[in-house]
Order: structure tokens, then C-alpha cells, then sequence
């Protein structure tokens, strides 16, 4: 069977990228069956994402691309794919996303491994268990929060984890922890038109008649629910709803949402550009 790879280029816009890229390709007697690049005008900058089937594998493809991209002042990497990428969850007592993640990652649909489940509450151990995944529980309250993100500082190094999903962990991660998360962390929250903030936003929704609920998954960065956005959701209501049916649907539309970003991200379809970012959906 052919190797069948993934490429992801970035690099400053300037004519012969495609040229050069493909050139190594064709070279290795490669077969391109999947292309999208994306030039940015706000940026400047250069996106590509490549599947290719051949004999190479991920790590000839990325030794032979290395001298085009030191040429172009850009990055690559190559990967395999549908290779499951190693992901730590960390969560708190909801566990709608918790289960629809474990549950596609079952079925193969999301292309992630979970080795641990992290949690500041007991209760979603048995989530976990039924899923025949680890879970681990520790309190976090302002004397030991230090240590809650030690260990996931020790699990992301010791387990070799690729990306840590806040699955409802209802948490504020400190700037050193987000620091060492940038890029390989994806957080998920409600999104209301307009934004309700604080306790019961549904109840908060409802009582000002909104008409659109929603949610959005980001990368986590030390300013709150601000991170560059990958995905986004949203859903019609009207005032037939109530409180608890709003609440419904927000567990569903977060659930696919975040279920969606870490699809995109385990597949290589998320670059960064600056504080946003492009996606080849």
C-alpha cells in the first residue's frame, strides 16, 4: 500500500512556492490528491495543505521539503494521514462534550487517541470508564491550582500529547500554562447574540428573547474565550423555548462544535495567520 501523507506549508507570498512544493512531489513520484492554498492580503502570507500518495514516507517527504522551505523563510511539516493524534481532555462536571468526543473518537470519525481524561470533579468517571479511557480527578482551588497544572504540564511531556481539549473545564488556565499550550489547546463556550456573561447565561438568553444561540471553539490564549477562533456554530429559536430547552440545545451545538475544531485540527486544516486563523474545511 501507498503511503498516503499530509503537508502543511506556510511562508511569506512571493511567485514559485507552488512550483517548488510540487516539484519535490513529483520528484518522489508522488501523487497530489488533495490541494488547498489560501494567500492572505491582511498578512501577507502563504497557506498550503497537500495529500499525497506514493512510496515516500512522512519523514522523507518533510527532509526533502526542509531546503524549500529554509528557501522561502516558511515552515513545513508532514504527517500521515488519519493518524490519531494523541489529545489529554480535561473537564469539570458537564459531560456532553466528554462524550461525543470519546464516542467519534470510538467510531473513528475524530482522529484522536485520549490516553487520560483530566478533571477537577469526580463525577465524570464513570464517563470515562465506559469509554475504557483513564480518568484522573484533582480539587483545584486557589492553593493547589499550581499543582492541577503541573500534572498537566508532566502528562502533555511524559504521554506525548499533541493537543489538549478543555472539554467544559470551567477553569481559568494561568499565562504561563496557555503559554505552554500555544498552538496544541483548544478551548469551547456558548456564543449568544448579544453575549450574555456570569450565571445562568441561558436563563439570561431566554429573558431577553434571543433568537440565535451558538458556539464557538478557539485556541486557548491568556486573554479569556479571545483565542484565535476554528470553528463556529449557530442555531434559530424563538420564544416557544424555555430555559431548560436552551440549555438543551446549547449542550448540542457545543458538542458538535468542538467536535468539529479537533476533527479540523488532528487533520492538519487549521494554519494560524496572526490572531486568526485559515481553515481548509
Amino acid at each position: 500500500m501507498p503511503n498516503h501523507c499530509v503537508i502543511t506549508f506556510s511562508c511569506p507570498d512571493r511567485p514559485g512556492i507552488v512550483h517548488a512544493i510540487t516539484g519535490v512531489i513529483v520528484g518522489m513520484n508522488g501523487n497530489i490528491t488533495e490541494l488547498q492554498q489560501y494567500s492572505s492580503p491582511d498578512t501577507g502570507m502563504f497557506f498550503m495543505r497537500i495529500q499525497v500518495e506514493g512510496e515516500a514516507r512522512p519523514e522523507e517527504l518533510q527532509a526533502s521539503l526542509e531546503p524549500v522551505a529554509g528557501r522561502f523563510a516558511g515552515s513545513v511539516h508532514v504527517d500521515t494521514v488519519g493518524r490519531p493524534v494523541r489529545t489529554l481532555i480535561l473537564v469539570s462536571t458537564a459531560g456532553h462534550c466528554l462524550n461525543a468526543l470519546l464516542s467519534h473518537a470510538r467510531m473513528g470519525a475524530v482522529p484522536i487517541t485520549v490516553p487520560l481524561v483530566l478533571s477537577n470533579h469526580e463525577e465524570l468517571a464513570e464517563l470515562a470508564a465506559f469509554y475504557s479511557v483513564p480518568f484522573e480527578h484533582q480539587q483545584v482551588d486557589a492553593e493547589n491550582k499550581a499543582d492541577f497544572e503541573e500534572r498537566v504540564r508532566q502528562v502533555v511531556d511524559d504521554q506525548g500529547i499533541e493537543l489538549v481539549v478543555l472539554a467544559r473545564y470551567m477553569q481559568i488556565l494561568s499565562p504561563g500554562l496557555c503559554e505552554f499550550l500555544a498552538t496544541k489547546a483548544i478551548n469551547i463556550h456558548h456564543s449568544f447574540l448579544p453575549g450574555f456573561k456570569g450565571a445562568n447565561p441561558y436563563r439570561q438568553a431566554h429573558a431577553r428573547g434571543v433568537k440565535l444561540i451558538g458556539a464557538t471553539a478557539h485556541f486557548v490564549t491568556p486573554e479569556l474565550d479571545e483565542g484565535p477562533i476554528i470553528e463556529q456554530s449557530v442555531v434559530r429559536v424563538d420564544h416557544s423555548k424555555s430555559v431548560d430547552a436552551l440549555r438543551e440545545l446549547g449542550k448540542d451545538i457545543e458538542s458538535s462544535t468542538l467536535t468539529h475544531a479537533v476533527t479540523l485540527f488532528a487533520q492538519h486544516r487549521v494554519l494560524l495567520d496572526g490572531v486568526r486563523t485559515v481553515v481548509f474545511d
